[in-house]
């Protein structure tokens, strides 16, 4: 009897595995079945569409990636990516060598204190006298320093570093590029900011759990777990809104709600280099309670209705009003509200639901501090004595509103086909937004899917921010990353600062944001600097990209290595733009000074006659970077193996304005 159970057992997971195979494959076959891209009535060949879905879709295409793709079927390739199940065992590999990358919120706090709550706590213990807190002595420092080491602690710019490591290293290595594409544009749409020191510890668990996970999910999930994640409340002063109307319920009386307000506050208000006891902190804390409508007014204005979406102050007022109560949980017992945490572990799960309370995570709704008023917000009436659910029921009410798909719909339009996307596009999107109750992936679906997607208007329009180009240039060089935090100062340095940009609005996406002469002068030097070596901890071996096969000339490297750097582009035009680039032994050291001297880049439109956009006249005239000749000088090795006049061409490239294009 026991051998028949194990066969039979065995019977059954052979017959589930076989299940599972099957359903996996009709999903992808019924997916090629029933749509077909339409790039050919555009007149592309299936290399090329392939190139363009590589070039939207992802941080840019590998070597031979496009070949890669052809091979699987530019259908099935995007129904993959859309599933973002690829393995990413060596990429695993290396974000595990980062500690802070799966510790949650509370861990996070605990191991890297702001500066307020580590003196607090070293005066508490006896390290330093509170009489004596000053910042800008030496030894007071390396006590504080010594104190974290003790303590297990680390400073917060550690945290940030490993935060921003895990970015470059997964745009870079994930073979599931477009969920980290679409990470990337989601944290952007909800954007929040290190420079609020306030919320900056909360926002690698904000892009870890409440971003990434739901980038092709429901739209009205993602708005949600947004709404409750520490990272917002903080970031918008949420967290601290008050209704009007609101107190006088029991266990939590009128003062532990003072308290509960001025602990948080006092925790979360410290500025970096702040150190003055947390008693100083309680009556400004206290006078800063009350309706806050940061959240409300940007959760219409940029997350879902849009700035023209047909609402108005008044409804930006009530919905605040609305969103009241809503706040982080105490986090441990020496940060965040540690009291208030001892009050409300002294409750059992039964009262606090009875009394009208929410914990779920590190979210958690008060409500002695929601405004228990009648409110209306576009003509919709919540309350009165609603709770949480209010706050639930009106951010459902934004996420499914007409002017939400279109807005949203614009967004993804304008990031994945152009500046200024036609608006048939954006309509077939908004319907398919409001058919399938704002599902991300079939939105995805109707866009790659339309003719506007593949129109020759929409071929290589779309301009790449400096981390699109760094990550895409590490990309097609096929480059080993051994130091991330170096390529992301060469992309601050191009202008664009991840994770550091102060307006809820996020960076912009369009190309006159990122593009002035300054800025390709310093896009110019980083090609130059990536291909030669000589950025630290990025390793590429351009010989290899060519099988080893020596170019004859700079001007046959050109030829080649434009090919395999920018696959199934027409060349021609950039070829010979470059060309008087090649030969100046000195090019390097004149982009370097040059671009040291250039504005950054920023709001500055495109230069119409500028020459590195492929003016008439040689790049960077009078500055002495003309064409002196084919093979007008000798080429050499360079410290990493690669050979000077290769480096140079390869770095000509990346700079040129061709591969600034995506």
């Amino acid at each position: 009897m026991k051998i028949r159970i194990q066969q039979l057992l065995y019977v059954v997971a052979i017959l589930f595995m076989v299940t599972g195979l099957c359903a996996f494959y009709s999903i992808a076959h019924a997916y090629k079945a029933t749509v077909k891209f339409p790039y050919k009535q555009a007149g592309l060949t299936e290399r090329q569409a392939a190139a363009h879905l590589l070039s939207r879709f992802t941080y840019g295409a590998t070597p031979g990636q496009v070949d890669e793709v052809i091979k699987i079927g530019l259908e099935n390739w995007f129904a993959q990516q859309l599933e973002a199940k690829k393995s990413d065992d060596s990429l695993a590999q290396l974000l595990n060598r980062l500690d802070a990358e799966n510790m949650s919120n509370a861990q996070l706090v605990a191991k890297y204190p702001r500066n307020g709550q580590l003196v607090r706590m070293a005066i508490r213990d006896g390290v330093v006298n509170k009489d004596s807190v000053k910042t800008d002595k030496k030894e007071y420092r390396t006590v504080l320093l010594n104190y974290m080491q003790q303590k297990g602690m680390a400073p917060e710019q550690e945290l940030f570093r490993q935060f921003i490591n895990q970015k470059v290293l997964r745009a870079a290595y994930t073979q599931n590029q477009l969920q980290e594409v679409m990470t990337d544009f989601w944290f952007n749409h909800f954007n929040v900011s290190i420079t609020k020191n306030q919320c900056a510890v909360f926002i690698p668990a904000y892009e870890r759990d409440v971003i990434r996970p739901n980038v092709f999910g429901k739209f009205g999930t993602m708005l949600l777990s947004t709404a409750k994640a520490p990272a917002m409340l903080v970031y918008l002063d949420n967290f601290t809104s008050v209704g009007e109307n609101a107190g006088g319920a029991k266990p939590v009386a009128a003062l532990k709600r003072k308290r509960l307000a001025a602990m948080m506050q006092s925790n979360q208000g410290d500025s970096m280099m702040t150190n003055a006891p947390m008693v100083k902190k309680l009556p400004k804390a206290k006078r800063a309670q009350g309706l806050n409508e940061n959240y409300a007014r940007e959760v219409m204005e940029l997350h879902t209705l849009g700035v023209d979406g047909g609402y108005s102050q008044q409804d930006v007022t009530q919905a605040a009003r609305v969103l009241t109560g809503w706040t982080v949980y105490p986090m441990g017992d020496e940060a965040y509200g540690g009291g208030v945490k001892k009050v409300l572990e002294r409750l059992s799960p039964e009262q606090l639901d009875k009394q009208g309370f929410v914990h779920e995570g590190d979210f958690l709704f008060i409500p002695n501090r929601h405004d228990k008023g009648e409110k209306t917000v576009l003509g919709k009436k919540f309350g009165p004595n609603g709770g949480y659910q209010e706050g639930v029921d009106l951010l459902n009410m934004l996420a499914h509103h007409q002017s939400t798909a279109k807005f949203i719909s614009r967004k993804l339009a304008v990031r994945f086909v152009s500046d200024a996307p036609v608006q048939s596009l954006v309509d077939k999107m908004a319907r398919t937004f409001k058919e399938k109750d704002g599902d991300i992936k079939e939105v995805l679906l109707t866009l790659v899917s339309s003719p506007e997607f593949w129109s020759a208007s929409a071929l290589r329009e779309k301009t790449k921010s400096p981390f699109e180009l760094a990550v895409g240039a590490v990309r097609s060089l096929h480059a080993e990353i051994r130091q991330p935090y170096q390529l992301y100062s060469w992309v601050n340095k191009m202008g664009e600062k991840k994770y550091y940009y102060q307006a809820p609005t996020g960076f912009p996406d369009k190309g006159q944001y990122w593009i002035n002469t300054g800025a390709l002068l310093n896009r110019m030097n980083f090609g130059l600097a990536l291909a030669s070596g000589r950025i630290p901890g990025v390793k590429v071996d351009l010989a290899s990209l060519n099988n080893h096969r020596e170019p004859e000339s700079a001007q046959d490297a050109l030829a080649t290595y434009s090919k395999l750097i920018m696959p199934e582009r027409n060349l021609s035009e950039t070829i010979k733009r470059l060309t008087p680039l090649l030969n100046d032994p000195q090019l390097m050291t004149k982009v370097e000074v040059a671009s040291a001297q250039a504005k950054p880049a920023g709001n500055s439109a495109m230069l119409p006659d500028d020459p590195m956009m492929g003016g008439s006249e040689p790049a960077m005239k009078g500055k002495g970077l003309k064409g002196k000749g084919r093979n007008a000088y000798t080429a050499v090795q360079t410290a990493n193996g690669n050979n000077s006049m290769l480096a140079q061409v390869v770095g000509v490239i990346i700079g040129s304005p061709e591969f600034q294009r995506r």
